[in-house]
């Protein structure tokens, strides 16, 4: 992959692109620069610049909301830009840059009005380089933005199938902005919580293309200044920044934003004991016992030192299996009986699972494949799988396979970093008699196979995009089958289905509850997968630190964040 370089100096005015004749000075300036940056580390605590220093160990692709497709750059385009709407810790909807919104009464068109405080970071590609007002045309170019085939943004997905196209989008005047449906989606408004959607300016965007992935311009409460790609980002406080606090304060608190690139978790974590980092995301498996006990708390050394929280984390961990019968890899599975799937899911003890191999980082799975955290989440209402030996003995008899006799080995994918919990599972199987050969993948390798139907049995997670257990429940809607759709174990259900397909018409959120809990205990039922466990965010962070967000999206708000 090839990295082009590229900054802009407003007091130099010069784009750093090196090049033989000033290769030289350019590094000069660099070093300078460099200088200048580590002075000002120095400096904070003398002029009290309230500086906020993070770690993005898997590095950064980009900080165009239109490809916030991983965490990093979720994490970094959630600072810079704004949407319409955005999501408290609970996962409720709040209004953004729209104060208030209404949707016709056949779901299909949603109004917003907007806040006209709103302005954009300034930048040189506007009048006088001051930020402009952001108006509801710059929503209209953004969301047509996302839909448009040559910029190819992995949010496409947002509008695919429920509008017309960019003719969908209207901005009758500056402080209203109109979507227009084809057909009523209640979990649209969730929908656009994502970064995907943020407002971006379009003189802006049309210069730079693709650069403006290391030239970004928003609303947020950050703005951009420096990024060196792999080596250091830097964001400074926006001081024209729209949101306030309930006391009247602006926000943000913090004076800036530095996220270094370290790219190994046990190096980055011990920046952290040095107090050279302020938070410190995940817990990896190669020093989990040194931070954590096996039942989850702290090891005593690292007591009040700093904060450690644990939360639930959209994120379900699950075994999946082809269930299709008219594909040509299924016809000589076990997987494709139901009581074969069934006794696999009672072989599992998943509080062992979650308590030895990840130190109760984790809620076992046994209630639906929505998981915990989740609105709408009932332990009650959706029965999954406990542990229980005799129970999967017994479907297996009554599947023509008494202690795994007769019964073909299955072979189950995944990755090395999920080898030593397959590894764990693989020992649960043998316990009734069933044989699993273990087939270590490439992540991306694994991928494609699994979105191609071309393995019966594989490691699997789903992590929500939006709050709403719809982004679960359409990986077992048959039409998500083909050609490229979620529905990785190709399950065919006409009940569940149908009541998928009845989702339009439950506008009320309890009601709405209601029928998702039905259409997760049908997948229950028929075992087209084996939830391991739902995820769990374990965050560090120094104890000066306050007022960080904990929802359940894992989506880091700095906003709101001081620094003592």
């Amino acid at each position: 992959m090839h990295f082009k370089y590229f900054a802009k100096d407003k007091n130099l005015n010069l784009s750093m692109r090196f090049n033989d004749d000033n290769h030289l000075f350019f590094k000069v300036m660099f070093l300078l620069f460099s200088v200048g940056l580590l002075a000002c580390d120095h400096q904070d605590e003398s002029t009290e610049k309230k500086v906020f220093y993070i770690n993005l160990d898997q590095g950064l692709t980009s900080l165009d909301p239109a490809f916030s497709r991983n965490q990093n750059v979720l994490w970094m385009t959630n600072q810079v830009f704004n949407g319409l709407v955005q999501i408290d810790d609970s996962l409720n909807i709040k209004p953004c840059v729209a104060k208030s919104w209404e949707i016709s009464t056949d779901g299909k068109t949603y109004t917003f009005h907007l806040r006209k405080d709103v302005f954009f970071q300034d930048d040189d590609l506007f009048e006088n380089g001051k930020g402009r007002r952001a108006v509801a045309s710059d929503f209209n170019y953004s969301f047509s933005r996302i839909i448009d085939p040559k910029i190819a943004s992995s949010g496409a997905w947002i509008f695919n199938d429920k509008l017309s196209g960019k003719e969908a989008f209207i901005a009758p005047n500056d402080s209203t902005f109109i979507i227009q449906l084809n057909k009523a989606f209640p979990p649209f408004l969730s929908m656009l919580s994502a970064q995907y959607c943020s407002v971006v300016p379009f003189e802006v965007a049309d210069h730079y293309g693709k650069e403006f992935r290391t030239h970004p311009v928003g609303t947020g409460p950050f703005k951009f200044k420096y990024w060196k790609e792999g080596e250091v980002l830097v964001l400074l406080k926006n001081e024209n920044y729209f949101e306030k606090d309930s006391a009247g304060n602006s926000l943000p608190y913090l004076d800036a934003v530095k996220a270094t690139f370290i790219p190994d978790k046990q190096t980055a974590f011990m920046e952290f004991l040095r107090k050279k980092l302020d938070y410190f995301n995940g817990i990896d498996g190669s020093y989990r016992d040194d931070i954590l006990t096996k039942s989850g708390k702290m090891v005593a050394k690292y007591k009040g030192k700093f904060h450690l929280r644990k939360a639930p984390y959209l994120d379900t961990e699950y075994l999946g299996m082809l269930v299709d019968s008219n594909l040509a890899i299924v016809k000589k599975s076990p997987l494709k009986y139901r009581k074969v799937r069934q006794a696999i899911n009672y072989a599992i003890n998943r509080e062992r699972l979650v308590k030895y191999l990840r130190n109760s980082v984790g809620i076992p799975g046994t209630s639906g494949f929505v998981p915990d955290g989740m609105p709408g989440f009932s332990k009650e209402a959706v029965k999954g799988y406990h542990y229980d030996l005799e129970k999967a003995r017994q479907l297996l008899r009554e599947a023509g396979f008494p202690n795994g006799k007769g019964m073909a080995e299955i072979t189950l994918s995944t990755t090395t970093s999920y080898k030593d919990l397959i590894e764990f599972i693989q020992g649960e199987l043998s316990n009734v008699g069933i044989k699993a050969k273990i087939e270590v993948n490439q992540s991306a390798s694994l991928r494609e196979v699994i979105a191609k139907r071309q393995v019966n049995f594989f490691r699997g997670s789903w992590i929500a995009d939006y709050a709403d257990a719809e982004i679960y429940l359409s990986m077992f809607y048959s039409k998500n089958y083909v050609p490229i759709g979620p529905n990785y174990t190709s399950f065919n259900n006409r009940e569940f289905d149908r009541l998928y397909e009845q989702m339009s018409l439950y506008r009320n959120e309890k009601e709405r509850f209601k029928l998702y809990q039905k259409m997760d205990q049908i997948v229950m039922n028929e075992a087209p997968v084996v939830v391991l466990f739902y995820d769990e965010s374990v965050n560090l962070y120094q104890n000066n630190i306050s007022g960080l967000s904990a929802n359940a999206q894992n989506l880091l708000v700095l906003k709101r964040v001081k620094k003592d």
